[in-house]
């Protein structure tokens, strides 16, 4: 998430207004009580198709659809034009699901750039496939949820990437000061189709349901105008795809269960943590060899190590090298978050100091949120200052002229010598930034008067 989690959590979630919530067509008094932390769906494995199917679950998807938004299919269609489209096609398209008959239309490719350079790939759905995702996902997971195992974290009610990382804490302060940090190649799209249905068919015993799966696996990719078939993997961007992505993957957690060893895994992200640099490089090589055999997946080798866990990261965290070891940001974190920050000062000079905070706010409050496990507070004070002056470099950009900036300097406290001689002195932005002149105008009071978030001040209300 790893979008590394952090980037997966980013992912923005607007609230549907009261009237886009309502299931197409009405709904009656007695599907009120139905709520996205419920998992009402109790009904035998056969029957499984009709329960996706049954009025309560839809209602639910649909909510859940709309609460995500999200962009439209290669149809077109958006989210805030499913209502009205259901109301006129969704008794045929039910029609055809319960008959075995329904065909997915193709997800449409986008590419969004890695943290780690490179692209990832995803398959968007139309809106009517994600409505029927959903609910396919909501029937699935209490059926499958029992069988996970409770190293994985990754996409599971009740778990979450902090879990994750505390749990990895735990581990080094165990004494385990060796980590396997394991990253499979191209994990989604090489899933195996054959592979992960029969791990379906272990549990499922409706074949219309498995049936309609494979389709959803199956389905062609659009891009460019070009339809591109696809034997194996699995299209990131469905509400299917993460439970699908942990039942494949349950077999890696069965089989290091089974050895005994301690590990965390969060979607395709795994540490194991061993004792000695001996014990994980056999591991490694076991586990590989494992994945390759029983999954048809591949390891990353280049970016697959034996390491000191302080020299690695996991989900966007590392920990101290102290015996009783602390969570801290990875580096690799900290620089990402800079690269954002620098777009917003750089990249958009022509915004007024005000718009810049505004845009600036919920990055920052959303990173601090993720990342507020962290016990090194240090960083935090440094970026605090770090931000403060690449907004004063944004300011001193935007004066341009010595006449501008020497009668800004002089309206925030400046003398007039001093304000002059600091408008002249023919230094870069980034200098005159860090400078006393613009400390000493600009100080952290007027800042937070200019609704600045403080990364070390949320992260203290945070700790309360």
């Amino acid at each position: 998430m790893t979008i590394g989690a952090e980037e997966r959590s980013a992912e923005m979630q607007t609230l549907p207004s009261e009237e886009h919530g309502r299931y197409p067509g009405g709904a009656g008094d007695e599907l009120a009580n139905v709520t996205a932390g419920e998992e009402p769906f109790q009904e035998k494995p056969e029957d499984l198709l009709a329960t996706v199917l049954d009025r309560p679950n839809m209602r639910l998807a649909y909510d859940r659809v709309m609460r995500n938004k999200g962009a439209p299919g290669v149809d077109g269609l958006t989210v805030g034009e499913l209502k009205a489209y259901l109301k006129v096609h969704w008794p045929a398209h039910k029609d055809a699901l319960l008959k075995g008959n329904y065909q997915p239309q193709p997800v449409r490719k986008v590419e969004i750039p890695k943290p780690g350079g490179g692209k990832r790939q995803l398959g968007i759905p139309t809106v009517l496939d994600r409505l029927i995702q959903q609910a396919l996902h909501q029937v699935l997971s209490p059926v499958f949820e029992p069988e996970f195992s409770d190293h994985s974290y990754g996409f599971r009610p009740g778990r979450n990437a902090g879990l994750a990382v505390r749990q990895a804490r735990d581990y080094v302060e165990a004494g385990y000061r060796w980590v396997i940090d394991l990253d499979l190649e191209k994990f989604f799209d090489r899933v195996d189709h054959d592979i992960l249905m029969s791990k379906l068919a272990n549990l499922i015993e409706d074949k219309r349901l498995l049936k309609l799966i494979r389709r959803f696996l199956e389905v062609e990719m659009m891009a460019n105008g070009q339809r591109v078939t696809r034997d194996r993997g699995m299209p990131q961007g469905g509400p299917l795809s993460p439970l699908l992505s942990n039942i494949l993957l349950d077999s890696l957690d069965k089989e290091l269960e089974r050895r005994g060893h301690s590990f965390c895994r969060y979607a395709d992200d795994c540490n194991i943590y061993v004792s000695s640099q001996k014990a994980g490089e056999s591991l490694l090589t076991d586990i590989t060899e494992f994945l390759s055999k029983e999954l048809k997946l591949q390891v990353n080798a280049d970016k697959s190590a034996v390491a000191k866990p302080w020299e690695r990261k996991f989900l966007g965290y590392s920990f101290t090298r102290h015996k009783e070891s602390r969570v801290k940001i990875a580096a690799q974190s900290v620089s990402r978050f800079k690269d954002k920050i620098r777009e917003m000062t750089t990249r958009h000079c022509s915004r007024s100091i005000n718009e810049t905070i505004h845009v600036m706010t919920p990055v920052l409050r959303g990173w601090i949120s993720y990342f507020r496990l962290t016990k090194v507070k240090g960083v935090l004070e440094e970026l605090d200052g770090w931000i403060r002056r690449k907004l004063r470099c944004l300011l001193w950009r935007q004066w341009k002229r010595v006449y501008t900036r020497a009668r800004n300097l002089m309206k925030a406290g400046l003398t007039e010598e001093r304000a002059w001689w600091s408008a002249t002195n023919q230094r870069g932005a980034w200098w005159n930034a860090g400078a006393s002149h613009m400390n000493q105008a600009f100080r952290k009071g007027w800042f937070d008067k200019m609704g600045l978030v403080s990364l070390l001040e949320c992260h203290r209300q945070f700790q309360c």
